[in-house]
C-alpha cells in the first residue's frame, strides 16, 4: 500500500537525516543549544536506533502481510533507457561519482567541519562531471547557482534530473534567517527567561525538563509549520534550565530533534509534511499512521526522562556516565 511504503521511506529518510552531519537540521540543533556537532549525532543515536530497530520489526511483520506475484517493470524501464540516453552511466563512470560520497564518509568520519565537507565534495563532483559528461567551468557554475536542466523528453526524467541549485534553496535559508533573528529577538528582550521563569516550577526536575521541552516543540511545530522554528525556540528558552540542573547540553540538543525535527513530517501543513506528500504522492493523514520512526522517537525521549536513563551530567566523562536524578 502506498502509504505503508510512504512511511517506511521518511522513517528511514529521517534516520539518515539525524545521523549525517551534512544536515541542515542537525547542524541547527547542535548550534542553537551550542553544542559540538559529533557530540550530539552521537547522543542522538540513544533515542533514534531504538525507535529505528523498532520500526524495522514493525515494518518486517506488516509486509509479511503482502505478496507480490509479479511487477510491471515498465515505468522502470522506461526512466532507465532514458537516463542511458542521455547520461554516461558505464560501470566505470558510476563507480567514478561514488567518490563525493566516499569523501564526505571519510571527512565525517575525520570530523572535518560539515561546511567544509560540503564544499570539497561539491568541487569533487564538479570536476567529475566536468570529466564524464564533458561540461566546462562555466556551464557547471551555472548549474551549482541555479539549477541543471535538461528535457529527456521523458517527464519522469525530467522531474529526477532538473533540480535546483544554491537559489532554489534560498527559501529555506531566508526561513532559518528568520527563525534565528526572531529567537534571538525573543532571548536578548528577555521573553525567553520570562516564559521560562513562569514555568520554573515545571521544569525543576531533568523528567519535567525534558518531557516539557517535546511538548513544546511539537506545539511549536504545529503553529509554526517549520521545524527549524521548533529548534530555535524551544532550545534556546530551555538551555538555561539544562545548564540550571546540570544537564549536558547534548542532551539539549538530541531533545530538540527528537521532537522538533522528526515530528515534522507528520504535520500536514508544515514544510516537511508538504514536501513529503507532494514527492511521495501520498497525503499526511495517510502516510502519518505508517511513520513509525517519526512517532516513536519523541516517546522513546520520554521514556528515558521517566527512567532518567543516558540524561548525562557536565561533570560525566566518556568512561563514567552519571546520570541526571531528578
Amino acid at each position: 500500500p502506498p502509504a505503508l511504503t510512504a512511511g517506511a521511506v521518511i522513517s528511514g529518510a529521517v534516520i539518515g537525516d539525524k545521523i549525517s552531519p551534512m544536515s541542515d537540521s542537525t547542524n541547527l540543533a547542535a548550534g542553537v543549544t551550542e553544542t559540538n556537532l559529533f557530540a550530539h549525532i552521537k547522543s542522538m543515536l540513544y533515542t533514534t536506533v531504538p525507535a529505528f530497530i523498532i520500526s524495522l520489526i514493525i515494518y518486517f511483520i506488516l509486509g509479511m502481510s503482502y505478496d507480490v506475484t509479479s511487477i510491471d517493470t515498465t515505468a522502470v524501464d522506461t526512466i532507465l533507457a532514458g537516463i542511458s540516453e542521455n547520461v554516461n552511466v558505464t560501470p566505470f563512470y558510476s563507480l567514478i561519482s561514488l567518490i563525493p560520497l566516499i569523501a564526505i564518509v571519510v571527512m565525517a568520519a575525520k570530523k572535518v567541519s560539515a561546511l567544509a565537507a560540503m564544499i570539497i565534495a561539491s568541487i569533487i563532483a564538479m570536476f567529475i562531471a566536468m570529466f564524464v559528461q564533458g561540461y566546462g567551468i562555466l556551464e557547471m557554475m551555472s548549474f551549482m547557482n541555479y539549477g541543471f536542466s535538461i528535457d529527456t523528453g521523458i517527464e519522469a526524467v525530467n522531474r529526477l534530473l532538473n533540480r535546483g541549485g544554491i537559489q532554489s534553496m534560498m527559501w529555506t535559508v531566508s526561513l532559518g534567517y528568520l527563525g534565528l533573528s526572531y529567537g534571538g529577538i525573543l532571548e536578548k528582550s528577555f521573553a525567553l527567561e520570562a516564559i521560562l521563569n513562569k514555568i520554573s516550577s515545571v521544569v525543576k526536575s531533568a523528567r519535567n525538563l525534558i518531557i516539557t521541552h517535546v511538548l513544546s516543540s511539537i506545539f511549536v511545530n504545529l503553529i509554526s509549520a517549520s521545524q527549524y522554528v521548533a529548534i530555535i525556540i524551544p532550545g534556546r528558552m530551555f538551555l538555561p534550565a539544562y545548564r540550571k540542573l546540570g544537564i549536558r547540553s547534548d542532551v539539549a540538543s538530541r531533545t530538540c530533534e527528537d521532537s522538533g525535527t522528526v515530528t515534522s513530517p507528520l504535520v500536514p501543513w508544515g514544510l516537511c509534511g508538504v514536501f513529503f506528500a507532494g514527492t511521495l504522492g501520498v497525503g499526511t493523514l495517510e502516510y502519518l499512521p505508517y511513520a513509525f520512526l517519526c512517532t516513536l522517537t519523541p516517546l522513546v525521549a520520554i521514556l528515558y526522562a521517566i527512567t532518567g536513563k543516558f540524561i548525562w551530567k557536565e561533570e560525566s566523562s566518556e568512561g563514567n556516565v552519571k546520570e541526571a536524578a531528578d
